[in-house]
């Protein structure tokens, strides 16, 4: 595929400085760059890199005096990035049919152009929307249903009667709808509670590989729409996340936590249970939240504290050695001192 960078300026709404009938062929980073390449900046420690590079051309935030270097200038050189990767790599749909290796019930329902490939297994009363890519050893339980456009990469198993979204995808191992992890002690026993809900993912919502999302005990374990979920995370049963939040891997949700909109959890994080994060929460990595955090908030560390705050009080750790030393050479003076000071008044 060619394309001018005048052309690709128009696509992502920039600016050409330089020569714009440029072809550009392919996109790399500026150290591994050849002739056709489009590159990117996104950080001035780069900027030198841009008079070395063998790309043959640049996207910047702005104009770059001295680089004779054809640039492609907007607002955010990786949101245009990511727009011109999908231009170049993203193929057109073309449905591969159903494989005569695959396991379809005669009772589920398959919309146009579906594309499952051998040893998926799709249970009975499934839904299964128009162009979706069922990937080999995935299982789809009874009564679940996938919407639109959506792609179930290898291995995923979605449990009975879980519902998902239109353009979702779902990567390779991710689990969804297993039991919640619900037990209740009956002396030394653990009684399982029946984890009868479900799972409903909302439109345009992707999670990882070996991501786990649990089936409500009652009602629903719900991701909203937009939702990103990276590799390694847990969300346990009965949990809400709201639209377009993040979860960053190795996070764990614990049981009825409600994630309001635009949530961002950096890795390992973790949220006990009934819990409410508000909208444009942001959580520091290997945080512990273990208390209601209101809208707007940044916090971080374990237990969680506002940003700033926290920042002070891991300042302060570092210096714990020597406060204490500190600490005990006051001691000792004062002690010293009220020896002396008795030492005078019994005279």
């Amino acid at each position: 595929m060619e394309q001018s960078l005048t052309s690709l300026a128009q696509k992502v709404g920039g600016v050409v400085t330089g020569e714009g009938s440029t072809v550009i062929t392919g996109v790399a980073a500026i150290g591994d760059a050849r002739e056709g390449d489009i590159t990117f900046v996104d950080s001035d420690q780069l900027l030198p890199l841009l008079h070395r590079t063998k790309a043959s051309a640049a996207l910047v935030s702005h104009e770059m005096p001295g680089v004779a270097l054809p640039l492609l200038i907007v607002a955010n050189p990786r949101v245009a990035l990511a727009k011109i990767l999908a231009l170049f790599l993203q193929k057109p749909y073309v449905s591969q049919g159903v494989s005569e290796k695959a396991w379809v019930d005669a009772s589920a329902s398959l919309g146009k152009d579906v594309t499952i490939y051998p040893y998926a297994y799709i249970g009975n009363e499934v839904r299964i929307g128009s162009r979706v890519t069922i990937y080999p050893g995935v299982y789809v339980g009874p009564e679940a249903e996938i919407g639109d456009d959506t792609i179930i990469y290898p291995n995923v198993s979605i449990y009975s009667r879980c519902l998902i979204g239109k353009r979702v995808i779902l990567h390779a191992g991710a689990v969804i709808g297993a039991d919640g992890f619900g037990f209740v002690r009956d002396g030394e026993l653990h009684v399982k509670i029946p984890q009868v809900g479900v799972v409903e993912i909302g439109d345009d919502v992707e999670i990882g590989a070996n991501s786990c999302v649990d089936r409500a005990t009652l009602g629903k374990t719900v991701i909203e729409r937009g939702v990103k979920v990276d590799n390694l995370v847990q969300v346990a049963h009965n949990v809400s996340i709201g639209e377009h939040s993040v979860i960053v891997a190795q996070v764990g949700i614990s049981g009825s936590a409600k994630l309001g909109r635009n949530v961002t959890l950096a890795g390992q994080v973790g949220l006990t249970d009934h819990i409410e994060i508000g909208d444009n929460v942001m959580v520091g990595a290997q945080s512990g939240v273990m208390r209601d955090i209101p809208p707007n908030e940044k916090i971080m560390g374990s237990p969680s504290l506002p940003y700033k705050r926290s920042l002070r009080v891991t300042a302060v750790l570092q210096r714990l050695p020597e406060l204490k030393k500190e600490l005990e050479q006051l001691q000792r003076r004062v002690a010293a001192l009220e020896k002396h000071t008795k030492g005078k008044q019994s005279r």
